[in-house]
């Protein structure tokens, strides 16, 4: 594709080479990829159930190891706490205090999170602080009658001049409220949770992904609950940030797949979750724990979810002491018809990896090569929960474009709904995955694979978005745990509902497991 001069010198200011943004311009032009599914992935296909007898054991083997390696948490946390509180700027916006009652608007817009935040207004950890602030703003407001005050409520909790939590990136939060009305953020509850299972030695360190315009406001989070953290734990914190690098935003075009353009100039946007398997790629560690942001407990529930991280990093562990075994014994000069076997007897039934039919036909140098290859790539154990209707991507059996059978985190966006047989196999899922993840990211020699190498582009999002009201198409790359690691060695095992308690609304505050006594 030819590009005029002064189009190549402003991809180029953006850090992106020419070709990349002609990868980027056949991605829009040809749409999201659909994916084929084979099959859900069940219990014993695909994602395994364990005994607590195997739970004690894996357990106990990462404790043994968990001092000799280099261990980290990974959370992406860039996020705004906006869509926490969707429901709540559009009742400020359609809700006329002085002629409205509270029953006609939710029967107006059938909007029942309105009714249930105010019947739980008094359990959310901020209710006092908000209170505080609207008793000495008005002082008649401890007389206003209910409506009037739901409505002073709100607006001080998300307008400009009050607290604009709105504004605010969803970890710097407050989720829980603890005894003397401690307020305890997404973001503090990450490290004390971290301690519990990601701490090496006498230290913890967690890697944040969050918006650079918030820097200031994490770093004064951390200086905050520092030696809270450190004394009651009695580890040493060492926290990273990184930031969605801008050289991974992609170009936008019109909806006739023309260079959409913004004053006369290109428009690149951020890329998406996708784009965070760069920062990825960056870190030095062992392993990697990855959860999201708003997936938190209250302190009381902390010790069972770090024992299901345990149990993941155990099975992580012991795949990895197989797999590197294995890659050694490939280097020899002569490998035996019996190595071979264990190990394809090893890919295919702990590592869920596809073998074609025509598989032993092959001349032994193809057949080295290609387990070889299945071998040295980066590995990943994930919890799955039990599908009860919460958003997320599921696990399933997936044909590639290669006509290979792989197992896959999939969202629903990339399923064709339309196609009756793919919308029934998707509605079979019976699990899905929240974001609950151990990775190894180096092979036997301890050398980091290039995580860029195994992300699927094709598996890229097309959308449709809008600038100063004109319409665009954008382009997300393939997600974090979804394209971005397609090409991993995946392997799925069910994990309870207590390991998923996202907040992705502000009710969502008001569940058992972000509820505490206030004597705790």
């Amino acid at each position: 594709m030819k590009f005029s001069d002064s189009i190549s010198k402003q991809i180029l200011e953006a850090g992106i080479s020419l070709d990349e943004v002609e990868n980027q311009i056949s991605l829009l032009q040809k749409g999201t990829t659909v994916v084929n599914l084979v099959s859900s992935a069940t219990i014993e296909n695909g994602i395994s159930r364990l005994s607590e007898e195997k739970n004690a054991a894996l357990i106990s083997s990462y404790e043994r190891e968990q001092n000799q390696l280099e261990i980290l948490k990974f959370v992406p946390a860039s996020g705004s706490a906006s869509r926490m509180f969707r429901f709540l700027y559009h009742f400020l916006t359609n809700f006329n205090p002085d002629n409205d009652t509270l029953n006609a608007f939710t029967n107006r817009y059938k909007s029942k999170d309105i009714s249930l935040f105010l019947v739980g207004l008094e359990k959310f950890p901020f209710y006092e602080k908000v209170l505080q602030l609207l008793l000495k703003k008005h002082e008649e407001f401890a007389y206003l009658e209910g409506p009037k005050k739901l409505y002073l409520f709100v607006s001080e909790l998300l307008s400009e001049s009050g607290l604009n939590y709105g504004n605010q990136p969803k970890g710097l939060i407050p989720f829980h409220k603890y005894k003397n009305n401690t307020l305890s953020s997404a973001f503090e509850e990450h490290l004390f949770e971290a301690v519990l299972y990601a701490s090496s030695k006498d230290s913890t360190k967690v890697h944040f992904t969050i918006s650079e315009d918030f820097k200031g406001d994490f770093i004064d989070e951390f200086n905050r609950i520092k030696t809270k953290v450190e004394d009651i734990t009695k580890r040493k914190l060492e926290i990273f940030f990184s930031y969605q690098k801008k050289t991974t935003d992609t170009i936008a075009l019109n909806v006739d797949n023309a260079f959409f353009l913004d004053n006369e100039r290109l428009l690149f946007r951020p890329s998406g979750h996708g784009a965070l398997i760069e920062n990825l790629n960056d870190l030095e560690a062992d392993i990697v724990f990855i959860k999201n942001i708003d997936n938190v407990v209250a302190n009381k529930y902390k010790n069972e979810v770090a024992r299901h991280k345990k149990i993941l990093a155990g099975a992580l562990l012991e795949l990895r002491s197989q797999v590197y075994d294995y890659q050694k014994a490939l280097t020899a000069v002569t490998v035996s018809d019996e190595m071979i076997a264990e190990i394809i007897y090893f890919l295919s039934k702990k590592l869920n990896t596809y073998f074609p039919d025509s598989f032993s036909n092959y001349k032994t140098k193809y057949i080295l090569d290609y387990i070889s290859s299945r071998l040295n790539r980066p590995l990943r154990v994930c919890g799955m929960v039990k599908n009860e209707g919460e958003p997320g991507g599921g696990p399933f059996w997936v044909e590639t474009a290669k006509s290979e059978i792989s197992l896959q985190i999939i969202e629903s966006s990339q399923i064709d709904m339309k196609n009756e047989e793919q919308r029934s196999i998707f509605n079979e899922s019976t699990h899905f995955n929240p974001v609950d993840i151990v990775c190894s990211l180096k092979n036997y020699k301890g050398e980091k694979y290039d995580l860029l190498d195994f992300v699927d582009p094709s598996l890229s999002f097309v959308g449709l978005k809008t600038k100063n009201g004109r319409p665009l198409k954008s382009l997300e790359r393939p997600g974090l745990w979804n394209g971005a690691m397609a090409n991993w060695n995946s392997v799925f095992i069910e994990v309870p509902l207590i390991t998923f308690n996202p907040v992705k609304s502000v009710n969502d505050l008001l569940k058992p497991a972000h509820q505490v006594s206030t004597k705790n």
